[in-house]
């Protein structure tokens, strides 16, 4: 069984940074893309960014260069380090294969920015 565990979300202010992390167990993460999604209050679930198997990334154009997404194989895990957040980026933070599994979804990390 998949499970996917998000954490590194907390309440911080215009201009802070934070970095997620996503610990993988029942798939070893080399084999597959793997995505950082967000869900904002009363919006669907949007990719942010996607880390592929060879290395490279992309990302959504509002994180495009302030987020960086990056992973350690070893310890089957996915990061999201973000930087310069603005109130826009207040979401709840789930990561998922790319595309997305349907099982595959966790229970999220909480990022509020606010002053």
């Amino acid at each position: 069984q998949v499970h996917l565990v998000e954490s590194g979300g907390a309440l911080v202010q215009p201009g802070g940074s934070l970095k997620l992390s996503c610990s993988a167990s029942g798939i070893t993460i080399d084999t597959y893309a793997m995505g950082w999604y967000r869900q904002a209050p009363g919006k669907e679930r949007a990719l942010v960014a996607v880390h592929d198997y060879d290395g490279t990334t992309e990302y959504t154009d509002s994180v495009t260069g302030r987020f960086t997404v990056s992973r350690d194989n070893a310890e089957n895990t996915v990061y999201l380090q973000m930087n310069d957040l603005k109130p826009e980026d207040t979401a709840a933070y789930y990561c998922n294969i790319y595309p997305p599994h349907t099982h595959y979804w966790g229970q999220g990390t909480q990022v509020t920015v606010s002053s």
